[in-house]
């Protein structure tokens, strides 16, 4: 994706505002993609010039913001690229919020633990343990636990 700095943006801007030069002709003319530019220029109109600068850092969102912002394209007869720029976000952020609240509700838009989950399930203390420990022993003490986790909560036997 090729980022565009804030000085472009706001020329094209200008020239639309001045020359009243429309969007596709503003895209020739600075060899640029005709949605791109057009993108900017809706989003000047529904929030101003500082909407197109760029953010230094990355933005979170709160879950209650993300089911705000869902809420309001459900509800309300606007387009997806409308109501990104009404909030100031991308068009796929929300698809995919959106996705992930109908799949997994409201708790799915909430923040997420970052990057994969551990494979390694024991500690170095408890491989030690189980080595020193004989296999016919250890083998044993395997089956009991899967039998108890394997059994419902009101059938496990008091040991």
């Amino acid at each position: 994706m090729v980022k565009y700095n804030s000085v472009l943006k706001a020329q094209i801007i200008n020239e639309h505002l001045n020359d009243g030069t429309s969007g596709a002709e503003l895209a020739r003319n600075h060899q640029l993609p005709k949605r791109q530019v057009n993108r900017w220029l809706q989003q000047y109109r529904l929030n101003g010039i500082e909407t197109l600068k760029r953010h230094k850092t990355k933005r979170k969102f709160s879950a209650e913001f993300k089911w705000n912002v869902i809420n309001y394209y459900q509800t309300h007869d606007e387009s997806l690229a409308e109501v990104a720029g009404k909030y100031n976000v991308l068009a796929c952020q929300i698809c995919t919020w959106r996705k992930t609240f109908i799949r997994d509700g409201y708790s799915g838009l909430g923040p997420h633990p970052k990057g994969r989950p551990t494979k390694m399930k024991r500690s170095k203390k408890q491989i030690r343990q189980l080595e020193k420990q004989s296999e016919l022993e250890r083998l044993r003490n395997e089956l009991a636990k899967r039998i108890k986790n394997s059994m419902p909560q009101n059938w496990r036997m008091i040991s």
